[in-house]
């Protein structure tokens, strides 16, 4: 795991993931300035992430770690989904070697769609800028939770 705390001033970068089966929000966030900014939302092959659409972030960012929103009930119990998100993580581990941290996404989506019509109103609650912003705050949290 990476622990930012022992990173004496050295800037890192994350990749935060809000998966869905179908479409998985993305967005990178940093923490000199511990904020983070939607990128995209990938959409899915019949259920399944898109491998080389990530591959190709992963490559193009060069993350440190990759955080990934786990849904809960607001009771902390899992949900359907649940168990298919913590797979989505470990394969991501499995193929980049890279840290996963997994944070618990309640309300994000929820947030994200409060955040946009703030911004844009009913035109910008598309379902892509929706996921990426949910990731954005998942980023978010994690960082805010990471702060020196």
């Amino acid at each position: 795991m990476i622990n930012p705390d022992n990173t004496q001033n050295k800037s890192l970068t994350v990749l935060g993931f809000d998966y869905g089966t179908q479409s998985t929000g993305v967005a990178i966030g940093q923490t000199t300035t511990h904020t983070a900014r939607p990128l995209t939302a990938l959409k899915s092959q019949n259920g399944a992430p898109n491998w080389p659409k990530i591959e190709k972030l992963i490559q193009n960012w060069n993350p440190n770690a990759l955080i990934v929103g786990i849904p809960l009930n607001m009771d902390g119990s899992t949900q359907p989904i649940t168990q298919s998100v913590k797979e989505f993580s470990q394969e991501l581990q499995r193929r980049f070697n890279l840290p996963v941290h997994e944070i618990d996404e309640r309300l994000t989506t929820i947030e994200a769609r409060h955040q946009i019509f703030e911004e844009k109103g009913y035109k910008g609650l598309s379902k892509s800028a929706i996921d990426a912003a949910a990731a954005t705050i998942i980023v978010e949290n994690w960082l805010k939770t990471h702060r020196s």
